[in-house]
């Protein structure tokens, strides 16, 4: 009897514990929904083919510009006119608000790691300003900002 009792309480125990791993996964992935991201449908046919981590920067990056011009960017990029993080990706909108695309963040890790971890940072609550002083603190050692 004994037995019994002690198998039930470890079916119990396991049980516990995987109801409470999937309420945590579920947790994170609806965390994820409240980011505006435009459609990746949406984006150049290049965007679509890039590694998700990328394609995610371009759907962040292109539906938020109201916060990323305000988030600096660190690879050098001044050099070819771009003021913010989202010159990175963006390089015109026209008054009829259609998008032309800027390719470099298709070939550059550190644009897209700022974005990655602006919409980290936003994911887990915190403010813009907090997310752009994270990414001075962070990128500033490869060089200086874009944002004059």
């Amino acid at each position: 009897m004994f037995s019994k009792t002690r198998k039930f309480l470890f079916l119990l125990i396991i049980l516990a514990l995987t109801a409470t791993a999937v309420s945590a996964c579920s947790t994170s992935n609806s965390d994820d929904a409240h980011l505006a991201m435009m459609p990746l449908d949406q984006m150049p046919m290049d965007v679509q083919s890039a590694p998700v981590a990328v394609q995610e920067a371009y759907q962040f990056n292109t539906a938020n510009p109201d916060i990323m011009q305000d988030i600096p960017c660190y690879c050098g990029c001044s050099d070819i006119g771009h003021t913010s993080n989202y010159d990175c990706y963006v390089s015109d909108v026209d008054a009829s608000g259609k998008i032309t695309f800027d390719n470099h963040a298709l070939g550059c890790s550190i644009c897209v790691d700022i974005t990655q971890d602006v919409m980290r940072m936003l994911n887990d609550g915190k403010s813009p300003q907090d997310a752009r002083a994270y990414i001075d603190a962070t990128y500033s050692k490869y060089g200086p900002s874009n944002i004059p």
